[in-house]
């Protein structure tokens, strides 16, 4: 799915979400790739004669108009179209007694796959939201002897999933014990706490492991070396082990930490690759080199020089779309950039939502 698509497909998804219903009047229906629309009219027909049984008379006729909006609508198809899609209908008005009907309809660029109608007081988003998903999962884990966070990376965000502590400070006095007791003990505690942390990856990852592309283990040398070379992982986790980074945190830095030094290994990744793009924007700022932002792209665009745009998510489907479509008629890449990582918090914090990478100097 394109960057555009998939922001605009998510702008529609919060869209719905926000929609909340008086009452059970607000329609989802669900059409997969390859059945009948004939069969989901019929549906829907018998549902709009049910639905005048419906007592409130101001809920039955924001039903029975919605699910009418939603016949003529399906009645425009002489067939399903090729992916399946989804329509949603109902009353969004905010005042008590006025109707204002409204009807979304969407043909995403993969399949549907599940069927379903429902009335409801919020509209079905979840199939949608399943579409943007990305599938393709990576495991992180920073570690030291203090501290671990475990985490995936999956498309333009990566999420914190668990924090460990050890409880380990480093320094401790013997108090009488032996120094070889009291090193035991610091093993021992040591030992411990990779266990913990083996555990919380193998209930975490490995329910999701025919997704899981990889995983990526950081840290000081010793505990990292030591917490791979274990039995603290599952076996089947272990052969999904792709890189051991050196870093210095282990806390959410040394998470990013992790992906800054794994680029080259994760390069497909969507936040990878929008992160790599932005660091050559910056190189290029600073040795004034072939790059435009701000008000100067659209002059780049007229001009035909730009090779890869970048707009960040909060600029607005207006924005988004108009810039798009003139980066698209010269065969610019177009990148969509949230604005929850540093980079893309930069892009539209300092530099207004819009950079691109030239392909001439203008």
């Amino acid at each position: 799915m394109e960057s555009r698509e998939k922001y605009q497909l998510k702008k529609i998804i919060n869209e719905l979400k926000g929609v909340q219903g008086r009452h059970t009047e607000l329609i989802s229906v669900y059409i997969p790739k390859g059945f009948d629309i004939n069969n989901i009219i019929g549906q829907i027909s018998n549902e709009q004669g049910t639905a005048s049984n419906i007592k409130s008379k101001t809920t039955r006729k924001n039903v029975v108009d919605a699910l009418e909006k939603v016949l003529q609508h399906l009645r425009l198809f002489k067939q399903t179209p090729a992916n399946g899609f989804a329509v949603f209908c109902g009353n969004i008005s905010e005042r008590e007694g006025i109707q204002d009907l409204k009807l979304w309809s969407i043909e995403p660029s993969e399949p549907v796959s599940v069927r379903i109608y429902r009335c409801d007081q919020n509209f079905v988003t979840g199939p949608l939201e399943d579409i943007i998903t990305v599938k393709d999962v990576y495991a992180l884990i920073a570690i030291d002897n203090k501290e671990a966070t475990v985490a995936t990376l999956r498309g333009d965000r990566y999420n914190i999933i668990k924090t460990h502590t050890s409880g380990y400070h480093g320094k401790h006095r013997a108090g009488g014990q032996s120094q070889r007791r009291f090193e035991r003990i610091i093993r021992e505690q040591s030992h411990e706490f990779k266990v913990r942390v083996g555990e919380s990856a193998n209930t975490e990852f490995l329910p999701e492991i025919k997704n899981l592309r990889g995983m990526i283990i950081g840290g000081p040398a010793g505990t990292k070396d030591d917490f791979v070379e274990g039995d603290y992982l599952n076996h089947e986790l272990k052969k999904k082990i792709i890189a051991v980074q050196d870093i210095t945190y282990t806390d959410e830095s040394g998470i990013r930490e992790l992906i800054d030094k794994s680029q080259d290994i994760l390069a497909d990744v969507q936040m990878v690759r929008q992160k790599t793009l932005m660091q050559r924007f910056m190189r290029g700022l600073v040795s004034n080199g072939n790059v435009a932002y701000g008000d100067d792209v659209q002059r780049a665009l007229d001009m035909g020089a730009v090779n890869t745009l970048l707009l960040s998510e909060k600029l607005g489907g207006d924005v988004v779309d108009k810039l798009y479509e003139a980066a698209k008629m010269t065969d610019a890449s177009v990148e969509v950039v949230p604005a929850d990582f540093e980079e893309g918090f930069q892009l539209w914090n300092t530099f207004g939502g819009k950079a691109a990478l030239l392909r001439f100097r203008i």
